[in-house]
């Protein structure tokens, strides 16, 4: 069992790790390409992993723990918020971007400008029982948060 007082912090690291690596599989494993929306969901989980690694640093002063612990949640939660704005655009609930993005890297020409796929933030490239990646971003990310939340309320033991 882990210690009461690091649960919540490896629970900080482990959500977004997860969520995080599951948006680079299926870009780099199954070639769904990001727009700009999926990007401005990966910056919380980079932010939530990179506070929850000082977390753990610093698992030493109780007070930082707790407070870069918490930091991580709300950056999970965040993450989960720009999830549901994403999923209401793509499912026409509201408006988004005006402007669409590619996942263009390297040196820009013309040549690579016309050659890299148009990505459109209201259109899921994929879906599951009608959820978008965006939708199960919103719902594990917010259930996250919560479960950080709570260990860090309650100091409860998750199996190691």
């Amino acid at each position: 069992m882990l210690q009461s007082r690091l649960a919540a912090p490896v629970a900080a690291l482990l959500v977004p790790l997860l969520l995080y690596g599951g948006a680079l599989v299926s870009q780099f494993g199954f070639g769904l390409h990001p727009c700009e929306m999926c990007y401005w969901q990966r910056w919380p989980h980079q932010a939530a992993i990179v506070l929850a690694l000082l977390a753990l640093l610093l698992r030493a002063n109780d007070r930082a723990m707790r407070v870069l612990t918490l930091l991580a949640a709300l950056a999970i939660a965040i993450s989960g918020l720009i999830g549901i704005f994403h999923a209401g655009v793509e499912y026409g609930w509201w408006e988004g971007l005006t402007t669409c993005s590619t996942s263009q890297s390297g040196p820009v020409t013309l040549d690579s400008i016309m050659a890299a796929p148009l990505i459109r933030c209201d259109v899921p490239q994929w879906t599951l029982a009608g959820v978008s990646l965006a939708g199960f971003n919103a719902i594990f990310s917010l259930a996250g948060a919560g479960l950080v939340l709570t260990l860090l309320r309650r100091g409860r033991t998750i199996a190691a």
